[in-house]
């Protein structure tokens, strides 16, 4: 029972790590009864912390949005697409087909990231780059949309030429000012569930109108069609120049 709300959870392959078993293991996804929104965390370290994606989960469950949970295999270091100068010894981040099918099995998905913009930019690069899903970037660091079009991100409000797209999946939207390893504040809770509300009933709105256009005989449909587009035409035709 979260809340009000009776939500069925699918719990992990394993036990927890530190004291209490508090931090999820790496490799492991929580899933919730209905694959709405995934949140994504990356491995947990010394100086990787997991603890504020709990939360978000929790919070985002009272609000009766169905949140699983991801735990990366590999969420440490940086992806290969970073840039070279700047990359030093460390691990390679990077998702295994595993990881690609259990995200693109939900409807959108949360990436927790940390503080250092370029790690931020370029982890949702690769993350979306594998996964054709909408995305909700949350982090530390104040990012925006053109952040992430320059290195060939695809976003909701800023899109990168075409022949530099680089990604499947779409960022729709940034909540930053959230802290890793420190107490997520009821404010930006409250602004991830605006955000993922807004999402998904836009979806269901779109997902309902396909549903009806399906059931229209196609007679009809092509009528419709044919009648837009004439309407498009016209409107193009009354168009004036001032040059």
């Amino acid at each position: 029972m979260i809340g009000r709300t009776t939500q069925v959870v699918d719990c992990r392959e394993s036990m927890g790590l530190a004291k209490g078993g508090g931090l999820a293991q790496r490799g492991t996804l929580s899933e919730a009864s209905r694959p709405d929104v995934i949140a994504i965390a990356m491995s947990p370290g010394r100086r990787h912390i997991t603890k504020p994606v709990c939360e978000i989960t929790y919070g985002l469950r009272r609000e009766g949005v169905q949140t699983s949970v991801l735990v990366l295999e590999a969420g440490a270091g940086v992806p290969e697409s970073f840039p070279s100068a700047s990359k030093g010894f460390g691990p390679t981040f990077g998702l295994s087909p595993k990881e690609i099918e259990q995200i693109e099995r939900h409807k959108i998905a949360v990436i927790h990231l940390g503080n250092i913009r370029s790690h931020v930019v370029y982890k949702a690069k690769d993350v979306l780059a594998l996964a054709e899903v909408p995305a909700v970037v949350v982090c530390q660091s104040p990012v925006d949309f053109e952040d992430f079009a320059k290195v060939g991100v695809k976003t909701r409000l800023v899109m990168p030429p075409r022949n530099k797209i680089e990604t499947l999946g779409t960022i729709v939207d940034i909540v930053y000012g959230v802290t890793r390893g420190a107490t997520c504040q009821r404010t930006k809770l409250n602004q991830m569930a605006k955000v993922l509300n807004h999402h998904l009933a836009r979806m269901e709105r779109e997902e309902k109108k396909r549903r009806e256009e399906e059931e229209i005989p196609e007679a009809e449909r092509k009528a419709r069609a044919k009648k837009r587009a004439e309407e498009a035409k016209a409107e193009g035709g009354m168009s004036t120049s001032f040059f």
